[in-house]
């Protein structure tokens, strides 16, 4: 192992505070940054490849390491001091781990998906907290895939990874536009179901046994025209009280427990 980093002026230190801070940096030079042992693991269990791990050891746990080390093979190992590390570290709490590894960017048509696909469609979200809520959701429902149509923020900001403890490895993610969207649907025989105020039909008085892809948009604006229009159907959660709407998370989360409920958990 390398000697120890502990100033916050090294190179590799500043390139890391790039890579967190901007998605260009992320893009060019197809990196990551993952935070902590639990995220670190799911992503190497998920078949993302960790180039570089930095270790605190006055903070970090020896078999943690080696549980990493197990997965990672021969990737570079440097360690930090706890100044160094306080400076790269984005969440509280953390355990003395962070990597860079290469993202996996996925298309349409390289999903696996099962004979009757349970999908949940984003369009522009723009908050990676709500993003990693519902990949959070996303992984425990087990949904087939997530499809971000236009996306507003990177499905590899550091806040997106924290926010999804790590489901934004364990989920199939892809991005593309509505328009690529709409057409892989209708060649897929996949019913779409968009979410909508304007809505006339119950999302409870809805068939989601067969293959379908729900559709969330943003809590400011809702869905465009484009999916409002394109969509198979557009259904609505009631609203008992004042306001008229919930947080695009929670609904998303109502609607695919529904579909699994409808479906009996088994598929």
């Amino acid at each position: 192992m390398p000697d120890k980093i502990t100033s916050v002026q090294n190179p590799e230190i500043k390139n890391i505070l790039k890579l967190q801070q901007k998605s260009r940096e992320r893009r060019e030079q197809n990196l990551m940054v993952i935070e902590g042992f639990r995220e670190i693991n799911l992503a190497l269990a998920s078949g993302f490849a960790v180039r570089m791990l930095f270790v605190c050891p006055e903070i970090s746990h020896s078999e943690k390491l080696l549980a990493l080390k197990a997965l990672a093979g021969s990737c570079k190992i440097t360690e930090v001091s706890p100044e160094v590390f306080e400076k790269i570290a984005y969440r509280e709490g953390s355990d003395g781990l962070l990597a860079l590894a290469t993202p996996i960017y996925r298309s349409l048509d390289e999903l696996q998906l099962g004979d009757c696909p349970l999908i949940v469609v984003l369009e522009a979200v723009e908050k990676p907290g709500n993003l990693g809520a519902i990949l959070r959701t996303a992984d425990a429902a087990k949904v087939d895939a997530v499809v971000i149509c236009d996306p507003l923020c990177d499905i590899y900001n550091p806040n997106t990874i924290r926010a999804s403890i790590g489901c934004v490895f364990t989920n199939q993610v892809v991005t593309c536009t509505t328009g690529e969207a709409l057409d892989y649907f209708q060649r897929k025989k996949i019913k779409t179901f968009a979410a909508a105020l304007t809505a006339q039909k119950f999302y409870h008085e809805t068939d989601f046994t067969v293959p379908c892809a729900l559709v969330m948009g943003t809590e400011a604006f809702g869905l465009t025209g484009k999916w409002l229009e394109g969509a198979t159907a557009q259904i609505k959660i009631p609203m008992l009280g004042r306001i008229d709407s919930l947080n695009v998370s929670t609904s998303t989360a109502i609607l695919v427990f529904e579909a699994k409920r409808q479906r009996k958990f088994i598929q």
